[in-house]
This record gives C-alpha cells, structure tokens and sequence, in this order.
C-alpha cells in the first residue's frame, strides 16, 4: 500500500474517532476532505493534488455545510411555565427594594420574589410589568397604568 494512501485512511480515521468522540462538529469538514484526497491517492493523484483536494474540500464543506448543520443542531428554546410570567402586569405584595434584598410580587396566582430593574423602591400595591426572569426572581418596572394613576 503508498504511503499516501495510508497517510490519508488514517488522518480519515483519526478525525473520525475525534467527531464521533465529542458533542459538536468539529473535525468531520476535514475527515471529508481528507476522505476525497484518500480517493484521488487511489486512482493516482499527485501529492500535490491530493494535498490540494483535501484543504479546498474541507474548506467548502466547512463554509457551506456548517452553518446549515448549525441551524439544525440548534437547540429550540421553547418557554417554560416560568417565561409566561414575562409582559405580565402583576401587584407588588412586599415592598420591593433592591438595597436591603425584598420584595415580592403576585402574578398568576403564585407569589414570586421581585428586584426593580432600575433599582428602585416600589411599595406594596403599586402594579408592576415583569421584565426578565433570573433563577427565581422576576425583574420588574412600574406598569404604565400606575405611572398613569399617578400622573
């Protein structure tokens, strides 16, 4: 068997085992390309050549391939019981207040610990819209019907 043939079995089977060994696409564009150079070793091919057909093959699987198989292997976030929460306009039933670590709202009929997002003080009543959750606490602003009470 030449040496280049063999060469290229074991750079296919090497980035072969690598791929199969970890959870992402990481070497499979090269075990393609080095599979098309081990092809063009077998009819005959000029080093050269075969050197050549394996970097263009691997380049091309890599820009036109990767990002199709990307957009497949991504995960689609779906949302939870908890996301629902957010947009919902909900009543402050402790005193929120970021500095001293309190507050607390209720929204959807469960009560949920509560940070202001711009830091201040929102006091027992007043209605607020939660923003974001971060682990379980609902991040929140005064909603725009209070700010319009209050007007």
């Amino acid at each position: 068997m030449p040496i280049d043939i063999l060469v290229w079995l074991v750079l296919v089977i090497a980035f072969a085992v690598i791929e199969a060994a970890t959870a992402q696409l990481t070497t499979i564009w090269f075990a393609v390309g080095s599979l098309v150079a081990l092809i063009a070793a077998s009819v005959g091919a000029d080093l050269w050549l075969q050197i050549v057909l394996c970097i263009v093959v691997s380049v091309l699987v890599l820009v036109f391939i990767r990002p199709l198989v990307k957009k497949l292997l991504i995960p689609i976030k779906s949302a939870t019981n908890a996301d629902m929460v957010i947009g919902k306009t909900a009543s402050v039933t402790e005193e929120i207040n970021n500095i001293d670590g309190k507050g607390e709202i209720r929204v959807g009929g469960l009560a949920w610990s509560a940070r202001s997002e711009d830091g201040s003080v929102i006091h027992i009543g007043e209605l607020v819209e939660v923003l974001r959750i971060e682990g379980v606490k609902l991040y929140v602003r005064r909603a725009a019907v209070a700010e319009n009470k209050e007007d």
